[in-house]
C-alpha cells in the first residue's frame, strides 16, 4: 500500500550516527533530555494512525520520517510533535470540518485575490529602456531607406540580449558513496536554530574525485565526535569515502556536502 498524501525528498541528509540522530531529535524537542535511545514516532492523518521512524532531514527545520512500506515524507519537527498527543486527531477533525463549510467562501476570496494580484502586476512592470526606445523608433517619421533597414535590424536584437544572461548548468552528483581527496581548510560553526550551541563544521578545499570530474573547489561536513578523534588540522590532506549532496553552508560560499564520511585518513598532515 502507498499514500497519496506522501511529500518525497528530493535529497536526504543521512544522520552520522545514532548519536546525532539522538541529539537532533532533543533540539527538535522529539525526545526528553534524558533520552538515551531512539523512538517510533506515530504519524496522524485523516483517520490513520501510522507508525514512523526518523531517517535523516533536508534542513533544520524539515524531517524525513519513513513509513513501513519504506516511503519517506518530509514534515516540520514541531507538527511532528503534536501528533504524538492524544487530542491531535480531534483538533484536526474539527478543523477539516470548518474547513469544509468555508471552502467555497474561500475560493471566492482566493480568486478575488489573484486577480487584484495580476492586475497589480500588469499595471507595475516597467518597460525596459531598450523596448522604449525601439517604440519610439517605431514611432518616428519615416526616412530613408538605409535609415528603415537599420530600424528592422535594430528591434530583433532585444530580446538577443536578455537571453545571454542564463544560469549555470548544476552539477550532476551520482548518488553512490565516492572517493575523495581534499585539503581541510577551515574549522568553523554554523547557527542550530534548536540548540543553545552552533554547529561545528569542516570545510574542505582541492577537491578530487576519484573517476569523476566534477566542478566543486570546495564541500562541508559536521564536525562529528568520530572527525575529531582524527584530530585534523588546517592544511592536512586527506581521504575518505561519502556521497556529495547540493547543500548550502550557512553564512558560507559552500554549496556542497559530504554526507557519512567513512574511511577516513590523513595522507598527507599539515
Amino acid at each position: 500500500m502507498t499514500y497519496s498524501f506522501v511529500v518525497e525528498p528530493v535529497s536526504v541528509l543521512d544522520f552520522d550516527s545514532e548519536d546525532e540522530l539522538i541529539d537532533r531529535c532533543k533540539e527538535w524537542n522529539l525526545l526528553p533530555a534524558t533520552a538515551t535511545r531512539v523512538k517510533t514516532y506515530l504519524y496522524k492523518r485523516n483517520g490513520l494512525t501510522l507508525p514512523v521512524e526518523i531517517v535523516g532531514y533536508v534542513d533544520s527545520q524539515t524531517v524525513v520520517i519513513q513509513f513501513e512500506n519504506k516511503q519517506q515524507h518530509c514534515i516540520h519537527p514541531a507538527y511532528l510533535k503534536e501528533m504524538q498527543t492524544a487530542a491531535f486527531g480531534q483538533r484536526a477533525a474539527a478543523a477539516e470540518a470548518a474547513k469544509a463549510d468555508d471552502s467555497a467562501e474561500v475560493t471566492e476570496e482566493t480568486k478575488l485575490a489573484e486577480d487584484i494580484l495580476e492586475e497589480q502586476v500588469s499595471q507595475d512592470v516597467e518597460v525596459p529602456e531598450a523596448e522604449t526606445a525601439s517604440k519610439e523608433i517605431l514611432a518616428a517619421p519615416e526616412s530613408s531607406d538605409s535609415e528603415s533597414d537599420s530600424v528592422k535590424q535594430a528591434i530583433p536584437e532585444i530580446p538577443q540580449k536578455k537571453a545571454v544572461s542564463k544560469k549555470k548548468a548544476a552539477v550532476q552528483l551520482p548518488e553512490d558513496k565516492l572517493v575523495i581527496t581534499a585539503r581541510i581548510k577551515e574549522f568553523t560553526t554554523v547557527p542550530n536554530h534548536f540548540s543553545d550551541n552552533d554547529d561545528e563544521v569542516i570545510i574542505y578545499e582541492a577537491v578530487s574525485v576519484e573517476g569523476h570530474d566534477l566542478a566543486i573547489e570546495e564541500v562541508w561536513s559536521s564536525h562529528s565526535a568520530t572527525l575529531k578523534k582524527l584530530e585534523l588540522k588546517v592544511g592536512d590532506k586527506v581521504s575518505f569515502e561519502a556521497k556529495i549532496v547540493a547543500k548550502k553552508l550557512t553564512q558560507h560560499p559552500v554549496k556542497y556536502k559530504i554526507n557519512n564520511p567513512s574511511k577516513m585518513k590523513i595522507i598527507d598532515a599539515a
